[in-house]
């Protein structure tokens, strides 16, 4: 049975790595009235887990509705066991919530999580994943990054970087930090937020698994990457991403920018493929298929808007390590030049042999 899209329910995986402050945005959402009815699944782990202060103390229980309407849910055993006990338990009409965020121990690489949305038949077929939150620490951001695989994998999966502690750090700092994220994670937006304030749309209902979703390249990763290319192509299409919190500099400003990536050598980090030359159907299917038989593991995201021979409209894939998905998009329009533009992240991938390979797989 296939669920209709808006009827299932949108989950958010929200990451970040020991302290950067995901219990203090959690705590907001299971104690402040905001009119919303979220379950907040949480992974127990340390002194820091959010029902030691907020909820009874040593409960038994592993789901408790709360005076706000939300529910709060420790996962004490299997993540999809949880999710399919708040499944009966809604349908029964015991708990009534409309959407799930899901916080993963800051210790955790989102990968296997977001999988679980995708693998097992029951899950994908009542809960929608929306998007994956990272909150990172601008004080100890770029010492965790340095110091934790774990912490870059965490940026490399986000649909939305929260930094927080902002006002810890100089301008400078805080503009080095977020080139650093950018050039690990070009798709993400990079918002600067306190978390009293923040308002949770920030973190709701933003699509980033859905395949029609915008596929948005952060301009100055692509200013960095191709700087002859980024201005034709990637100005003036509507980017929905919040610039206007970071920006301290216009985009022509004159200032010296420090260069994080010759300092850190970091091992996730991203690349943008385009092309205005059709793919050779067969022939991508047959290279996708092998790079993630071999490059899968270490493929965090990818997304992709393709330009295919004989379709006259775009073809949409995304995929999430080994698991790919791919759907006809819009059509393109008589004043569109068709396109292709594909970002991947993940962990030291080959640029070149992507490259070289997609290439390949252009029709003559």
């Amino acid at each position: 049975m296939n669920t209709p899209l808006a009827s299932m329910v949108p989950v958010t995986i929200l990451t970040g790595f020991l302290g950067a402050g995901k219990t203090t945005l959690l705590k907001r959402i299971l104690s402040e009235y905001h009119g919303r009815r979220i379950a907040v699944i949480e992974n127990e782990f340390g002194p820091e887990s959010i029902d030691n202060d907020l909820l009874v103390q040593d409960s038994d229980e592993e789901i408790i509705e709360l005076s706000n309407g939300c529910v709060c849910c420790t996962v004490r055993g299997d993540l999809m066991r949880t999710l399919n006990e708040l499944r009966a338990k809604r349908q029964a009409g015991t708990l009534n919530f409309e959407r799930v965020i899901l916080e993963t121990t800051g210790m955790a690489n989102p990968g296997p999580v977001c999988q679980t949305f995708f693998m097992d038949d029951d899950i994908a077929e009542y809960y929608r994943l929306d998007a994956v939150i990272t909150v990172v620490d601008a004080k100890h951001g770029m010492e965790t990054l340095d110091t934790q695989p774990e912490a870059q994998k965490q940026v490399g999966f986000a649909d939305r970087i929260l930094v927080s502690k902002k006002d810890l750090v100089t301008d400078a700092e805080y503009r080095a930090l977020r080139e650093r994220l950018v050039r690990m994670n070009p798709r993400a937006t990079i918002e600067a937020v306190n978390f009293g304030q923040a308002d949770l749309k920030s973190i709701l209902d933003i699509s980033g698994f859905n395949l029609n979703s915008i596929l948005d390249i952060d301009p100055q990763f692509l200013a960095d990457v191709h700087p002859d290319a980024a201005h034709d192509h990637d100005h003036g299409h509507g980017h929905d991403h919040d610039h206007e919190h970071d920006h301290e500099c216009g985009e022509h400003c004159d200032h010296e920018h420090p260069h994080p990536h010759h300092a850190h050598d970091d091992e996730i980090g991203a690349f943008v493929f385009r092309s205005n030359k059709p793919f050779d159907p067969a022939r991508l299917e047959e290279f996708l298929g092998g790079v993630v038989q071999v490059y899968g593991p270490d493929l965090l995201r990818y997304k992709g808007i393709l330009y295919m021979k004989g379709l006259n409209r775009r073809m949409l894939f995304q995929g999430v390590h080994m698991m790919m998905g791919a759907e006809p998009g819009k059509p393109w329009t008589s004043a569109e030049k068709p396109s292709t533009k594909m970002v991947f992240i993940g962990r030291k991938l080959p640029q070149e042999i992507f490259t070289r390979g997609l290439e390949q797989c252009l029709a003559g």
